[in-house]
């Protein structure tokens, strides 16, 4: 919900400390990208920030696109999750899921093994967000106090943006997406408006052409 001021090993101990499954040891240098921000706050992210979330859509880019060399005549990139370290939000992960999948034609996301990327929940301070450690893995962390204080699925699909390939913008309209918690706690929208849809498309079209 605040700037991102501390180092992954943090969230790892909180992680330990409530007895949840302990992220990828990889992904323990990360800076965690921040996908949401607290109503009312200033906070409009940082270049840092906005790096990390390019390298975490990159990296699953990149995986999805070699398992899509095997099948290249699939006119869309599918793009497999795991949420089985996201037991609570299991509904709001396929929903989320079933948003984007309507919603864009150039990439499809699915539930499986073998995943390009991955859910985990728990707490932080710090809320919800995307993280990759820049070397193809990549997870998506759910807080659950930001869940229970913001409409849990917009939070979920907003984070889901990011492996997409959006980026964060607070100062937006509760009909973007991407405004996470800026509009305040009482927007519910889990749908990209017409131009986050556009731009998704786009990016996978030319992961496509490749």
């Amino acid at each position: 919900m605040n700037r991102v001021s501390r180092t992954f090993s943090a969230a790892v101990g909180l992680a330990l400390a409530a007895g949840l499954a302990v992220l990828p040891t990889t992904t323990a240098a990360a800076a965690p990208t921040q996908g949401y921000t607290a109503s009312g706050s200033a906070y409009a992210g940082s270049p840092t920030e906005d790096a990390n979330n390019k390298a975490f859509f990159e990296a699953v880019m990149a995986s999805a696109r070699a398992k899509q060399a095997a099948n290249p005549f699939l006119l869309a990139v599918t793009v497999t999750y795991d949420a089985s370290s996201a037991p609570t939000f299991r509904n709001q992960i396929s929903q989320s899921a079933q948003i984007w999948n309507s919603s864009v034609a150039n990439v499809q996301l699915r539930s499986g093994s073998a995943a390009d990327f991955r859910y985990y929940e728990g707490n932080d301070s710090r809320g919800s967000y995307a993280s990759t450690d820049g070397h193809g893995r990549g997870y998506v962390f759910l807080d659950y106090a930001q869940n229970r204080q913001y409409s849990s699925l917009r939070v979920v699909a907003h984070e889901t943006g990011h492996v997409l390939g959006l980026p964060d913008h607070y100062s937006g309209p509760c009909s973007e997406l991407m405004s996470g918690g800026g509009p305040g706690t009482s927007c519910t929208n889990p749908n990209p408006n017409s131009t986050e849809r556009s731009r998704v498309n786009t990016l996978w079209r030319n992961g496509l052409a490749g």
